[in-house]
């Protein structure tokens, strides 16, 4: 078994050094973000990187906690979370932004995450979550279920938005397949926009028609941490968990898959099957994220670039990297959303996508897609 995984190594590297070879050469033309100069990160410099993102992370975590409506010290909050005092400091913090931070992390890695599998496993530099549609699909999925059956609770919700994220997947691959041969990553684009498009209007439409569908759904549909008792972790939390031990599982799979199906073959891997448990895995952490936090639009496309920049293509790092970028970028929209109007917040989706939306224009731009 060590043979195989050599050759594998060997080939990764071969790769990236003529990735780099091509970047150097003048009059090419750009390689997709796939492989960029983010492939140039040596496994000296992934290490110190993956600690600054821990730091940049901590980092978050703190403001999370201290900065709000009302600024609390971090004595105080120390105080609160060893379960001291019954000051209305302490209960602000385990009762509020203890629960808030939490789901907030859990959401952010899983979001995270499930981009990575996406474009992993697609080899498409612009596959995410709510890019593909998936967000939103599993978003109609959770109004229809508040409208036809009453459903209120995350326990209720997660089920509908899995349901949801699942067949938008299949609906955005078919129709990005259509009258081709594969899904080009331009095609997959579209057919996500369209149906994301599609499916927002529709979500809106069903608000539209019912006031106790709009009263449940119009904060949860922003996109947002806020509010969010620690019930709603807990729901959620399993089918994340389950999400994430299969990303792990893929790991070596992510990695020959980005040689190409012949070359996954070759070793020993079947690219069918380790798409369709991939395919598994982002289902369960995007559908559980979406059913806990609402659509939050970017956190899927911004994180894994900025770890493939970081700590370069090798999923056994990518994937931690991943997992503790989308938090803190989430933290950050969240903390950012609530000073940049005080005294009034801004939900986390609206920061995220504000901010997101330069990021897919400048991946756009580098990339340089080409479409089939």
């Amino acid at each position: 078994m060590a043979d195989p995984w050599r050759l594998l190594l060997t080939k990764v590297r071969l790769t990236l050094y003529a990735t780099r070879d091509r970047l150097d050469a003048p009059d090419t033309p750009e390689p997709s973000s796939m492989t960029s100069p983010s492939l140039r990160a040596t496994p000296g410099v992934r290490f110190p990187w993956l600690l600054a993102g821990g730091g940049l992370l901590l980092v978050a975590i703190a403001l999370s906690l201290f900065v709000g409506a009302r600024t609390i010290s971090p004595l105080v909050t120390f105080d609160a979370l060893l379960g001291g005092g019954g000051e209305r400091d302490h209960i602000i913090v385990r009762e509020i932004r203890l629960p808030r931070t939490l789901l907030a992390i859990a959401v952010g890695a899983a979001l995270a995450v499930a981009g990575c599998l996406m474009q992993g496993l697609t080899r498409n530099p612009l596959a995410s979550p709510e890019l593909l549609g998936i967000g939103h699909g599993a978003s109609f999925a959770i109004v229809l279920a508040i409208y036809f059956a009453g459903v209120e609770s995350p326990q209720g919700y997660v089920w509908f938005a899995l349901l949801g994220a699942a067949v938008s997947a299949v609906v955005v691959y078919v129709l990005a397949g259509a009258g081709s041969r594969s899904a080009t990553p331009i095609r997959l684009a579209i057919s996500g926009t369209v149906l994301a498009t599609a499916a927002l209007s529709w979500t809106q439409t069903v608000m539209a028609l019912d006031r106790r569908t709009l009263d449940e759904a119009r904060f949860w549909i922003a996109g947002s941490i806020a509010g969010r008792p620690i019930g709603v972790l807990t729901a959620v939390l399993p089918f994340l968990v389950v999400g994430a031990v299969l990303a792990i599982v893929l790991v070596r799979a992510l990695d020959a898959l980005a040689l190409g199906d012949d070359a996954a073959v070759a070793l020993g891997f079947d690219p069918l099957r380790h798409r369709l448990l991939g395919a598994v895995a982002v289902t369960l952490l995007a559908g559980g994220a979406v059913a806990a936090a609402g659509p939050l639009a970017f956190i899927g496309l911004a994180a894994p670039h900025l770890a493939r920049q970081l700590c370069g293509p090798e999923h056994r790092v990518l994937l931690p990297a991943c997992a503790i970028l989308g938090p803190a970028l989430l933290l950050l929209a969240d903390v950012i959303g609530r000073i940049v109007l005080f005294p009034l917040e801004l939900e986390a989706g609206i920061v995220t996508a504000l901010l997101g939306a330069p990021v897919l224009i400048i991946l756009v731009r580098r990339v340089r897609l080409v479409s089939g």
